[in-house]
């Protein structure tokens, strides 16, 4: 008894690939490059600066003020009462040809608002070169 399953047309062997997945992974693909090519480059060249990482030297004509946590201000190491005092002792150094460049020394726990009124003043006497001094970051 035997059985017998089907007919001689399923014994033949399939000889067409089935590309129907493959259509669809390049569709997909396609997709993909099309939405991430244009983030990938821009159209407007620009030139954009390098870091560069200058070591700054305290030279001995530049000025150098200081704002500790409690909002106090110093010149070079003496005390100054306050900022009309100080107005008035940097205008002899807004004089010197070429000016000295001013630099503000302000503690981290300081408020802002000691530091702002020292480059108010810096700002009132026209000096124009004026920097932080900060730590390096390590």
């Amino acid at each position: 008894m035997a059985i017998q399953m089907g007919g001689q047309e399923e014994d033949e062997a399939i000889g067409a690939i089935n590309t129907t997945p493959l259509v669809d992974v390049m569709l997909v693909l396609l997709i993909i490059f099309l939405i991430t090519i244009p983030v990938v480059t821009t159209s407007v060249k620009v030139e954009l600066p390098k870091e560069q990482n200058q070591i700054r030297e305290t030279k001995p004509e530049n000025v150098i003020i200081s704002v500790d946590a409690n909002g106090k201000i110093f010149l070079y190491d003496a005390a100054i009462k306050n900022t009309e005092d100080l107005q008035s002792r940097l205008k002899s150094f807004a004089a010197k040809e070429p000016q000295p460049e001013v630099q503000i020394r302000g503690d981290g726990r300081a408020d802002f608002e000691a530091v702002g009124r020292v480059m108010y003043a810096v700002q009132r006497v026209g000096i124009t070169k004026v920097g932080f001094i900060t730590d390096p970051a390590q």
